[in-house]
């Protein structure tokens, strides 16, 4: 005579998925680095060795002796063959120069370090970036998501066709008109410029920014209201969404728990690519409203010819977007249980 069923032991956790996700992160944080020293190659070659001007007559000013050019040439390193100077620029960016870490060298039109002059302007886009990103998450997602639930309603048509306004106007133009509306006609707002919190308060410094967040973030609402509008409306025709209706779920708890969560696995790609480039500068932006940020930075050293400046801000904006990749790939496996540190 058997005797009773025994219940199955409790599987005992391994840690296995731990260690998966670890060496998934190191081996992203390597393909990074890699990425960086591609693209620094790619554009030291481009702006260093085939320069429509020669980077040493544009430090020397106007009609140098070939004394000074040699002593300039020689005091930046430009007189080593191509891959010494390659290797020292790599050595200076990892481990520092006399101007301190990380190595990027030497501004020709401000005639200071670029480190220095990256410090300044990195809080100014980073400040525009992040309050731009949650202004465009705080209104794209709920636009979309109740255009998608009232599909073909009246509410559905005026998402979209804010959708639509949004995506067709020009930031300049978006920008230009709410400094005319609401700082030069109400007088609502401040104007342009930026001014720290750490030196001007906290109320000032958001009194500036909140205008360059809406323009800016309006663009990027848009789009995002219409992504989370199709996202969502094709995930709730799937299998498991009429199973879960099936099993006597609220329409809210189908909607927002499996619904919107699977739908959110291409916005997050697109929010880490978006928020990524930005942090390389919102060059319209920051010109309409005074911004001394990175992408005024980089428009301004393009002009000039300031080629540290240039090969700095690809680096940082480079970094940026491979960083944001491997972040939005880890949180994949949270928002989407199928995915696997493999």
């Amino acid at each position: 005579m058997r005797g009773p069923p025994q219940a199955a032991p409790a599987p005992v956790p391994s840690g296995s998925d731990d260690w998966d996700m670890w060496r998934y992160v190191a081996r992203r944080l390597l393909w990074v680095v890699f990425v960086l020293l591609v693209i620094s190659a790619i554009t030291y070659v481009i702006f260093f060795i085939m320069p429509p001007v020669n980077p040493v007559v544009l430090f020397a000013g106007k009609s140098p002796t070939p004394t000074i050019l040699a002593t300039v040439s020689h005091q930046f390193g430009l007189d080593k063959p191509v891959w010494e100077q390659y290797l020292l620029f790599v050595k200076h960016v990892f481990l520092g120069d006399q101007y301190g870490w990380p190595g990027l060298g030497f501004s020709f039109q401000y005639r200071e370090s670029i480190r220095s002059l990256m410090a300044a302007r990195l809080p100014v886009t980073a400040s525009l970036a992040l309050g731009a990103a949650l202004v465009w998450l705080v209104i794209g997602i709920p636009i979309g998501v109740a255009s998608a639930i009232k599909r073909r309603t009246l509410v559905d048509r005026l998402a979209m066709g804010f959708a639509l306004f949004f995506v067709s106007a020009p930031v300049f133009w978006l920008g230009l008109m709410f400094l005319w509306i609401f700082w030069f006609r109400l007088g609502w707002a401040a104007g342009t410029g930026y001014y720290g919190f750490t030196t001007n308060g906290f109320g000032t410094w958001l009194n500036h920014m909140v205008m360059p967040w809406v323009v800016l973030a309006l663009l990027y609402a848009a789009f995002y209201a219409r992504m989370a509008r199709g996202n969502l409306i094709e995930t709730m025709g799937e299998d498991y969404i009429r199973t879960a209706r099936a099993k006597g779920l609220s329409e809210r708890r189908v909607i927002f728990r499996h619904g919107l969560r699977s739908s959110l696995t291409p916005i997050v790609t697109m929010f880490g690519m978006d928020l990524g480039g930005l942090m390389g500068g919102a060059i319209i932006t920051e010109t309409v409203f005074n911004l001394q940020g990175i992408g005024q930075w980089a428009y301004q050293s393009v002009g000039t010819g300031d080629i540290p400046a240039i090969l700095a801000v690809t680096l940082v904006t480079s970094f940026a977007i491979t960083f944001a990749n491997l972040v939005v790939d880890i949180v994949y496996a949270y928002l989407d249980p199928r995915v696997r540190y493999s």
